[in-house]
């Protein structure tokens, strides 16, 4: 794992605010100590879960999106830091790994315009680097027996974790992706828009279900593709459940489960799903955040809930007041998935 930039114990420190008469996840949370090999403490630490941030934007960036998700690890990582360690959820079941390191990747694109067909040539070419790292990392979370949850970036790392996880387990896995899009556009080159597809077609995907399409943002050509392999790729619409009251939330969530769960699966959160979370395609009209942390909690309950990523969203691209909003909300999503994880509830529980 030579791209990876360790968290260590004296980064956790500087994150974390001490407060007398509390203890925080910060001062539980596990890192990797200095001098020993990565592969060795991920198998041999007590921590049933992985924090890996991916803070790049070049998948968003050759997708005509508005950068930003490079932001998203540093401020998730701060506000996890600082959540109460206590008897709901506690922090010494997460082992912080790093970060990816994608600097040189990052310079590279900063005066590319996606616009001219050979710097979209270069963008593509760099999403495939970063895919081969990403499918290394997470194979050798996922072979050693824990729980990846992948943080920042944008939705073009879903490729990296479908590819590292089916290659641990030894078989294709199935996905579950609360989205506004289907990300599963046409092979040209890769980027934020096509990682569910590239997995789908190189085998590593076995079922995919798109959960809250918005019908106003979805091609009829994507439309098409769907209807022809509705065997094993599926979706609803946000419009259908929430506007046009057609179907059921969480009669929708079991129908879901029913698709993906006999085999392991992914759990991929895009937070331009939500209304008013700064990201690379961001919305006004969407699910709730209780709704999102509804998905999160119900899907996390299966034992074959593989992994949680959660992407798109950018600090960066908020108001410089709340730009720790995000962040928070993400370490409410991380939590929310231990939580389920522990308990392994039947999934009628919140339905």
């Amino acid at each position: 794992m030579e791209k990876l930039i360790p968290f260590t114990i004296n980064d956790l420190a500087k994150v974390t605010n001490h407060r007398s008469g509390e203890i925080k996840f910060g001062e539980k949370m596990l890192t990797i100590p200095k001098g020993v090999d990565p592969k060795i403490f991920l198998s041999t630490c007590e921590a049933k879960f992985v924090l890996f941030g991916i803070p790049e934007d070049i998948g968003v960036r050759a997708n005509f999106g508005r950068p930003g998700a490079a932001s998203a690890w540093e401020c998730t990582i701060a506000s996890i830091a600082n959540i109460q360690h206590n008897r709901f959820c506690k922090g010494n079941q997460i082992l912080v790994l790093g970060k990816l390191n994608v600097s040189e990747e990052m310079k590279e694109v900063e005066h590319l315009n996606f616009h001219d067909i050979d710097d979209r040539s270069k963008l593509n070419q760099l999403v495939e680097k970063i895919d081969k790292e990403v499918s290394h990392i997470i194979f050798n979370i996922v072979k050693s027996g824990k729980t990846p949850i992948i943080i920042g970036g944008g939705h073009n790392n879903s490729y990296g974790n479908i590819k590292g996880t089916a290659l641990a387990k030894g078989k294709s896995i199935n996905a579950i992706n609360f989205d506004a899009h289907s990300d599963f556009r046409i092979l040209e080159g890769r980027h934020s828009g096509n990682g569910f597809s590239y997995a789908y077609e190189e085998g590593f995907l076995k079922k995919y279900f798109i959960f809250g399409l918005h019908e106003n943002y979805t091609s009829k050509n994507v439309l098409d593709i769907l209807k022809k392999i509705d065997d094993r790729v599926r979706f609803n619409t946000y419009d259908s459940i929430n506007i046009r009251k057609e179907k059921n939330f969480n009669s929708e969530l079991i129908q879901s489960l029913e698709f993906i769960k006999n085999d392991f699966f992914g759990v991929e959160i895009d937070l331009d799903a939500i209304p008013n979370i700064a990201s690379s395609a961001m919305t006004l009209s969407g699910f709730s955040i209780e709704e999102l942390r509804q998905f999160v909690t119900f899907f996390g309950m299966n034992k074959n809930a593989a992994y949680l990523h959660i992407c798109e969203g950018a600090p960066d691209l908020c108001y410089d007041k709340n730009n720790h909003l995000i962040g928070k909300l993400i370490g409410y999503l991380v939590t929310d998935f231990i939580k389920s994880k522990n308990s392994l509830l039947p999934p009628k529980h919140i339905v």
